[in-house]
């Protein structure tokens, strides 16, 4: 078996530099994180390959400056796959291509029934990719032989899968929509800060009182400051079903606390005084957070028939006739139309909603070129058929 062999030093880095310069075509990408073990998101591993040049497995802790890297391939085009999922992190690093190849994308926009990378590989190219490790924390060290040569299969065969890919988008026509969608996910704007990010405790939404929320709030903040001080995920000190119970429950004492049998976690005793605290703060602080929390979106559409009558004939009609141009398109509907764009148009839609108008009301929300002439017709019409079947309905009743 191969021996696989992480670079870590600047006279490794520098030749790993060279060798992918001399290499040809475009360059596989992946990055390894420790999801679900550290709260950072940093690339632990980050894996190349080029035909020509060879695979390269980067130690992204024990090298400070990918810069002289980022200029060598920064113009080629890098071939990733789920892009979103490793950008943030080599840009972390320094590393930011000008140009991407998404191959779960593309394998989503041909309509493909599994777009997982071991899927993909295996219908493409008859290859079997072994998955054990994916879960793994990569922030191990060192890492084990066995985890290299898996994260090394990530990449070499990568460059083959985009080029099969790519044959298959010219073959449907599709070239030139899933180069609008790569660009996209390439330049796609990083979403704000949550202004209150403890409401993304699973289950929250459940909690009526603000007493209870603000003794979750309490507890997701201490949490948080803990998992940063450890860099830990801050599921694995405290989870939030955790939290969650003791937000309900509200000890009345640190005993009590220490009692509850739902109160799980590695540093649910240890860190017993800590908690205890953000209880008592959660109890006696007069900020008390809201219930329900402003937004500017619709509202679910379950909702909509009692509330918006016309919103909700309009998002049923507009929806069917949208999923009929994603089957003749032959992709999933939310990768021909964001749902959320059809749901805002649908709730407010443009004074007089003829194509026109929804063509711009689409491209406002974020909607690709392709995707504003695929739908912008069929949504005026399935809107007006809407209207119509409403007329009917009252003329029908009176």
């Amino acid at each position: 078996m191969d021996e696989f062999r992480v670079i870590e030093t600047p006279a490794e880095f520098d030749d790993a530099v060279r060798r992918l310069l001399d290499g040809d075509g475009p360059i596989a990408v992946d990055a390894e994180r420790a999801s679900g073990f550290r709260y950072s998101q940093r690339a632990y591993l980050i894996q190349m390959y080029r035909r020509g040049a060879g695979t390269f497995l980067f130690d992204p802790p024990q090298i400070p400056d990918f810069s002289a890297l980022e200029t060598a391939i920064r113009a080629d085009e890098w071939v990733l796959h789920a892009a979103s999922q490793d950008l943030a992190c080599l840009r972390e690093v320094g590393l930011d291509p000008d140009r991407i190849f998404d191959t779960e994308l593309a394998a989503r926009l041909l309509g493909m029934p599994r777009v997982g990378l071991a899927s993909v590989v295996e219908e493409l190219l008859d290859v079997k990719l072994a998955k054990e490790h994916s879960a793994a924390d990569w922030s191990t060290r060192p890492l084990p032989q066995s985890w290299l040569k898996y994260a090394a299969l990530d990449v070499e065969l990568l460059v083959d899968v985009r080029d099969r890919l790519a044959e298959r988008l010219v073959e449907a026509g599709k070239s030139e929509l899933a180069a609008q969608e790569f660009d996209a996910v390439l330049h796609r704007a990083a979403k704000p800060p949550a202004a209150e990010p403890w409401r993304r405790l699973s289950g929250i939404h459940a909690m009526r009182s603000p007493r209870n929320l603000a003794v979750a709030r309490e507890l997701w903040l201490s949490r948080d400051a803990l998992a940063v001080e450890l860099d830990s995920a801050p599921g694995r000190l405290v989870p939030d079903a955790s939290i969650l119970a003791v937000a309900r429950t509200l000890p009345s004492t640190r005993r009590a606390l220490a009692d509850m049998r739902d109160f799980t976690g590695r540093a649910s005793r240890t860190e017993l005084d800590r908690w205890w605290a953000a209880i008592e703060r959660g109890i006696t602080t007069t900020e008390l957070p809201a219930v329900r929390v402003p937004s500017d979106s619709p509202p679910p559409p379950r909702a909509w028939a009692s509330r918006n009558p016309e919103a909700d004939a309009r998002l049923r009609v507009a929806k069917g006739a949208v999923a009929e141009v994603a089957e003749s398109f032959g992709m999933p509907v939310e990768n021909l139309l964001t749902p959320d764009f059809l749901r805002r148009v649908a709730w407010s839609p443009p004074a007089n909603p003829d194509a026109a108008s929804i063509s711009a009301a689409l491209g406002e929300l974020g909607a690709r070129a392709w995707q504003v002439e695929a739908t912008s017709q069929t949504i005026a019409e399935a809107f007006v058929e809407a209207s119509q079947s409403l007329r009917d309905a009252t003329s029908t009743d009176s």
